[in-house]
């Protein structure tokens, strides 16, 4: 979120000003007083658009601040309930830039976005007028010294009186973006103040979880409070798993296959009262007893979720390991396992592991050779139970 932002940048030198958080209208009147009566009450969500969304107002005193927090709070901005505003002293701004650093994956580079005409309608001076928006491409290797830097400022065409200051402050949002191993960061808008100075007023960050090793301090910038409590619970267990809207649950083993599921189930459940995916979970390559049952845990404490279509094509993991985990999650849960799974094994092994599961006579597993065939039971058993 912006204040996050904003103290990630105060890490790493970027002038800002922090401001005050608050969670509650009445707590923004002594926020105000504190910040000299006069501010900006911003919405706190991780997304953009907030200010078009009406997520940023301008309160005159902490009365009106009050007022405009509790306008601002319970907002909901594409998609994102504001559950906390932002309070910062207003800003004598005499031009406005856009500076970003992001991955250019198409490229295997990093790259550099930088306009002298930022502000809410960047988006739209992107369109109209593209020469206004500079793009410097960035060697990993190299990154950004003051050879870089001197390049930027003039792609961007920075004014003069404030060139060399921009130098010295694009390598500082560098070091956000490498030492903090980001994928974007964002600064909308720059301001060069009437007295004098460059600001970085608002700020965008996202973060590597690849890297998440290497900082310790990156979990406090998690929102728990909206994430689905399924996919908090699934992460926690090291699960890949994303909740959809549907009621057929899915567990495969590798990224490809998964989503190839879940396009059969959709296809599928055409023909069955249009029932739907109700998840992405990929249990990796190791499918133990312990993965599965975490796995079939997440799925089944779905409401939505009628029925389970465990798909797995034997590899490294061979199909009778598959089976064996099945069996033993099963074992697991207990009472807790107690909607119908629809099993497709194929691949290494895999007339052992049909066996395994044969034997176990499971009142509440089905065995179907084909991946489409085995999709259509798990829409039809869903349909039946809606």
């Amino acid at each position: 979120m912006e204040y996050q932002a904003k103290q990630v940048f105060a890490k790493h030198d970027v002038p800002v000003t922090l401001g005050t958080v608050v969670e509650n209208a009445e707590d923004a009147r002594a926020a105000a007083e504190e910040l000299g009566g006069r501010v900006v009450v911003k919405a706190q969500v991780k997304t953009g658009g907030r200010g078009k969304a009406g997520g940023v107002k301008l309160a005159a005193d902490p009365d009106d601040a009050v007022a405009r927090a509790g306008e601002i709070l319970g907002m909901d901005i594409k998609g994102h309930t504001v559950h906390r505003v932002l309070l910062a002293p207003t800003a004598d701004i005499a031009e406005e830039y856009y500076f970003s650093f992001l991955v250019d994956r198409a490229n295997r580079n990093h790259l550099c976005i930088a306009s002298i005409e930022g502000g809410i309608e960047i988006e739209e001076v992107a369109k109209t007028n593209p020469d206004a928006v500079a793009k410097v491409s960035i060697d990993p290797g190299v990154g950004v010294d003051d050879a870089k830097a001197a390049e930027i400022v003039a792609a961007t065409r920075f004014p003069a009186e404030v060139a060399d200051e921009a130098k010295e402050l694009i390598k500082k949002l560098w070091d956000v973006f490498v030492k903090e191993d980001a994928t974007l960061v964002e600064v909308n808008p720059l301001v060069r103040l009437a007295e004098g100075g460059l600001e970085a007023l608002d700020g965008k960050v996202s973060l590597d979880e690849n890297a998440d090793f290497r900082h310790d301090d990156h979990a406090q910038f998690e929102d728990t409070s909206s994430v689905d409590p399924l996919e908090q619970a699934a992460k926690e267990k090291g699960l890949n798993y994303v909740k959809l809207d549907g009621a057929v649950g899915i567990i495969g083993n590798g990224a490809g296959l998964v989503m190839s599921t879940l396009d059969v189930v959709a296809y599928a459940g055409e023909k069955h009262d249009g029932v739907k995916p109700a998840n992405f979970l990929d249990i990796g390559g190791g499918a133990s007893a312990e993965v599965m049952a975490n796995g079939l845990h997440i799925i089944l404490g779905d409401d939505q979720v009628k029925s389970v279509f465990v798909n797995v094509f034997g590899g490294i993991t061979a199909c009778d390991a598959v089976a064996n985990g099945i069996v033993h999650a099963l074992e697991l849960l207990g009472d807790e396992a107690n909607k119908p799974l629809v099993v497709r094994l194929d691949g290494n092994n895999v007339e052992e592991g049909r066996r395994i599961l044969s034997e176990m006579s499971h009142p509440l597993v089905t065995m179907v050779d084909t991946m489409d065939g085995a999709a259509d039971r798990a829409a039809e058993l869903a349909a039946a139970a809606n």
